[in-house]
């Protein structure tokens, strides 16, 4: 195994810490996870972190040519630190990249996750022939990614892209974020179900009651897309709607930055047509006049790898 031929990606989640030994081409030979036990504190995190490194990492015997991490929270990707990620409690400001470098003694990468995947997306997948996008990852919430003329897009701290807390609504909805009527609040994964369940009691024709059997605790967006496929008209109209706030959201992004290709990944994007159609409308719709017909909004590529081989895409191709 040669040096200059692998790396390693680290996708760090709240949950669990995915790693991956990548190839330059994007092919993950060898992937694990471990928890991240966050409720423990940095520390703790770090500690982990090289714990599943050194999983991974067993019985290979040369070096890879360095690490990358896509984090949470707040990057400085010169410096490698991360500040006050969501989920991640005592994170005030963390020199990751300098305690994994120490530990294992090759070049450490850290970025902002949402920005990590949207690097995934610019060398191994659906942004590939774009030279300017932008990324949006829908799940517990909304991360974003702006890359342009091949770079990702970090602004003057590291902090560009948080498109999820643009405001669609300035008498909206709390959001964590301390704002009100972000998309992030009205799209995240944990409104939708929120907002399907306050609903479902006005809805008893729906199809989503009889997919739960009129038990609301194994309600997921999957159960959703799955009434909306069987021309469930509640469950259409909900997809449509989150589409359209998504679209309206995009649209201010597209007239700020004249960027009109748009990749959507995530497990909420789980929800299709309906929803990527629904999108492309709002967006269309809202945006100038000009950018209209040059309006794209594509399906991500990676799927579930994209923390992997975007971490991994920090160390092959550093700007």
């Amino acid at each position: 195994m040669s040096k200059s031929k692998y790396a390693v990606g680290v996708d760090l989640g709240g949950t669990s810490i995915k790693i991956g030994l990548v190839n330059k081409e994007g092919k993950i030979v060898k992937k694990i996870s471990v928890d991240s036990n966050a409720q423990n504190g940095p520390d703790e995190v770090v500690s982990q972190i090289k714990k599943g490194i050194k999983l991974l990492l067993k019985n290979i015997k040369d070096k890879v040519e360095g690490i990358g991490i896509g984090s949470p929270g707040t990057v400085d990707s010169q410096k490698g630190t991360v500040e006050n990620p969501p989920n991640f409690p005592g994170w005030i400001k963390v020199h990751l990249a300098k305690s994994i470098k120490k530990e294992f003694g090759v070049d450490c990468f850290v970025e902002n996750d949402a920005n990590a995947a949207a690097i995934g997306e610019l060398i191994y997948g659906s942004g590939k022939k774009f030279d300017n996008f932008i990324m949006i990852t829908l799940g517990t919430g909304v991360g974003s990614g702006i890359i342009i003329n091949k770079k990702i897009y970090g602004g003057e701290t590291g902090g560009a892209g948080e498109i999820g807390h643009t405001t669609i609504d300035h008498n909206g909805a709390q959001c964590k974020c301390g704002s009100k009527g972000c998309i992030e609040a009205y799209v995240g994964n944990n409104y939708i179900i929120k907002r399907v369940k306050e609903e479902l009691p006005l809805q008893p024709d729906s199809l989503i009651n009889r997919l739960i059997e009129n038990d609301m605790s194994p309600l997921t967006p999957k159960i959703i897309h799955e009434a909306a496929l069987q021309n469930d008209t509640y469950a259409i109209s909900f997809i449509v709607d989150i589409g359209t706030k998504i679209g309206h959201g995009l649209a201010n992004a597209i007239n700020t930055l004249d960027i009109t290709n748009i990749i959507i990944g995530g497990g909420v994007a789980g929800f299709g047509d309906i929803l990527f159609n629904a999108i492309r409308e709002a967006t269309v719709d809202r945006v100038m006049i000009p950018f209209k017909p040059r309006v794209k909004v594509k399906p991500a590529k990676l799927k579930n790898d994209a923390g992997i081989k975007g971490a991994s895409a920090l160390v092959f191709y550093k700007s």
